[in-house]
């Protein structure tokens, strides 16, 4: 058993207590938590932070518009600035962006080179 208070997540009250196996309770919300899985949500949250050229947070999903012509290694063209590419996922890496585009099929992007659609 732990004698050992921790904040409470939602109302930040310092007065949470063991209760029962992991939780704890906050005697001034009601709120019961586990503060190893509050500690993972906020890892997973913490952990990949994707934003445009503008600075708005991207996410999996988003559509994004290219903001300059991309040059495409064995493509003969370029993909042009303004091309709306939908359905975005984030990845690690430098290209943090993989996507679809109409014409050249699956690629990674950076994303210093798109703003949010």
């Amino acid at each position: 058993m732990s004698d050992e208070m921790k904040a409470c997540p939602q109302c930040e009250s310092p007065y949470g207590y063991f209760k029962t196996m992991n939780l704890y309770a906050c005697p001034e919300c009601g709120h019961e938590w586990d503060p190893e899985a509050e500690a993972e949500k906020q890892a997973q949250e913490e952990q990949l932070q994707v934003t445009d050229v503008n600075g708005n947070p991207l996410q999996d999903g988003d559509s994004v518009i290219v903001i300059k012509d991309l040059p495409v290694k064995g493509a003969p063209n370029p993909v042009k600035a303004g091309t709306k590419v939908k359905n975005i996922r984030l990845v690690e890496g430098d290209h943090d962006i993989s996507c679809r585009i109409e014409g050249f099929g699956a690629m990674g992007l950076k994303s210093e080179f798109v703003r949010k659609a």
